[in-house]
């Protein structure tokens, strides 16, 4: 699929920035637009020093043209850049020129949309460039540039080959019903389809990680009344930025910090102690801070030895996709050592948040679940979208092997799996609506 035939044009870098602006131009009319500005046809990928002047002949500004034309272009069309020196002025008479001579302004992503209609990049890779641009932190810009290379693509691409071999596999022993050996029933078919559901668990775990290196993690720190949870946000934060103090339900509000943790955004939040209380006004901050622990990415439970079994009833049922940290704090008080255990199936970290110490331990293990531990490398950055379409095919599996192994109904399994193909191609943009290219497209900034 092709885009369209008309010459687009935008400021691509944000004017009066580092004191130079670029304006690129993309479609049929590009290649004769750098020729009325030059003199002359340009010659391809070399930089021309050019005076960029207007349709009455005035002087506009001086600077350098360059020109990619097609296919070997970012859009696959004819590219023009213009750089100028990056006067808002400047650039919107450049704007207003290239326009006079036959182009539009570009709307938000539609650079980028091309690149994808013209087979440059596939949709994960098209996302990943709004994903750089709007990264926050060193590990999610990282991140980014492994989508925008292809690294996630390529995993995608692999699983459904294995999935398409998969229902091909199916579909034909469907249609030779009358063979002696019964297909649907062969060790090889569950061991394929064993295969497939676990190298979709790997690229559906590895996408969350990648969501929260996009996104950055949000921790919600939840726990009783005087637990240290204020103290703990401090300390995380390296500042006092919670009110702390002996008496019961000082924190009756939400309160959130962002801080860097080697690269990586994390959104802190404290909130009120979990109780039952009289008060409307506590009342109101522990019905917040129940919210919050429904949306976090990472629970943490702040309590003490003493109280860890009986506290863990205040976080509730577990959330999709959700980690829960236990918080054993005020080890300074009972004079024990920070360490790092397993506790009923979540890990707990003995610590004190008024000391610091053990503190290097919860670091560690916020760092893991961010994406940007040990077991975390190469990470590729993603969007929701993507879990959400990853959790529709576990689900079309599930169903397959249901169907071939309670059912023995190869076209049930066969009509899952297709779903399945259909979910893993919205992705990468195989299959995909115009509503669901427009949503994504428009969210990018002009000039990309």
């Amino acid at each position: 699929m092709l885009a369209s035939a008309d010459t687009i044009a935008a400021i691509a870098t944000a004017p009066g920035s580092a004191g130079i602006g670029i304006l690129r131009v993309s479609g049929n009319a590009a290649a004769a637009i750098a020729a009325t500005l030059l003199g002359h046809a340009p010659r391809a990928r070399h930089a021309h020093y050019c005076a960029f002047r207007g349709g009455d002949g005035a002087l506009i500004d001086k600077g350098i043209l360059l020109s990619f034309p097609q296919p070997n272009s970012f859009t696959g069309e004819d590219v023009v850049e213009l750089q100028a020196h990056g006067s808002p002025v400047v650039l919107d008479l450049l704007l207003r020129r290239v326009c006079e001579l036959g182009a539009r302004p570009a709307r938000a992503g539609e650079f980028s949309e091309r690149a994808f209609l013209n087979g440059k990049l596939d949709l994960t890779q098209a996302e990943a460039i709004a994903d750089l641009i709007a990264s926050q932190s060193e590990a999610a810009a990282r991140a980014a540039l492994r989508s925008l290379d292809g690294e996630f693509s390529a995993q995608v691409s692999h699983l459904l080959k294995n999935l398409v071999d998969l229902r091909v596999y199916i579909e034909a022993a469907i249609d030779f019903p009358e063979e002696e050996i019964d297909f649907l029933a062969a060790p090889e078919l569950r061991q394929r389809l064993d295969a497939v559901s676990d190298e979709l668990s790997v690229l559906l775990a590895a996408t969350r990680r990648g969501v929260r290196l996009a996104d950055g993690l949000h921790v919600v720190i939840v726990g009783r009344p005087n637990a240290g949870k204020s103290s703990l946000l401090n300390a995380l934060a390296a500042q006092e930025r919670a009110i702390v103090t002996p008496i019961a339900g000082t924190t009756r509000d939400v309160l959130r910090e962002n801080i860097q943790l080697d690269g990586v955004l994390l959104t802190l939040v404290d909130t009120a102690g979990l109780r039952d209380s009289a008060d409307i006004v506590e009342r109101e901050g522990i019905r917040r801070a129940r919210n919050e622990l429904e949306r976090a990415d990472v629970a943490l439970l702040v309590t003490d030895a003493e109280h860890l079994a009986e506290d863990l009833v205040l976080l509730g049922p577990a959330q999709s996709g959700q980690a829960r940290l236990l918080i054993c704090n005020k080890i300074d008080l009972t004079q024990t050592l920070p360490q790092r255990l397993e506790h009923e199936g979540n890990v707990r970290i003995d610590l004190s948040a008024r000391t610091a110490v053990g503190l290097d331990l919860l670091r560690h293990e916020l760092k893991q679940l961010s994406g940007t531990g040990d077991a975390s490398r190469g990470a590729f950055s993603a969007r929701t979208r993507h879990v959400v379409a990853l959790e529709r095919v576990a689900a079309h599996l599930a169903a397959a092997e249901f169907a071939l192994t309670s059912q023995n109904a190869g076209e049930l399994a066969a009509e899952e799996l297709r779903h399945a193909q259909r979910d893993l191609g919205e992705l990468t943009g195989e299959f995909s609506s115009d509503d669901l290219l427009g949503a994504i497209f428009s969210s990018f900034c002009i000039g990309k």
